[in-house]
């Protein structure tokens, strides 16, 4: 049964129009990024949980996902403090290759 939409006050429609404008938004983008996260840094390991979530428990699915669904990247260089010439070296070879004429 489809509710009567014409008796409902225009800013209610304008209010329930926006909600669902941001759940679509939302529920697009945390979808993206869950196709994007590599299986190691999602917290069940796997996809399929996190699309239940984001898709059945609307808002709140999407907002679990982007708080407590993915662990943080590890990082691969750990040095601290003021960078060598050695590892400025490094670095433009991790990033440009080995292409000198």
């Amino acid at each position: 049964m489809i509710p009567d939409l014409s008796a409902m006050p225009t800013p209610a429609l304008a209010a329930l129009g926006i909600a669902l404008l941001l759940q679509i938004t939302l529920a697009v983008i945390s979808l993206v990024v869950l196709a994007r996260t590599p299986r190691e840094r999602l917290v069940f390991g796997k996809k399929w949980p996190w699309v239940l979530i984001i898709v059945l428990v609307n808002f709140i699915g999407a907002i679990l996902f982007f708080a407590i669904g993915r662990r943080p990247a590890s990082v691969a260089d750990t040095h601290i403090g003021a960078p060598t010439a050695d590892g400025v070296s490094q670095t433009v070879q991790r990033l440009y290759g080995d292409d000198r004429p």
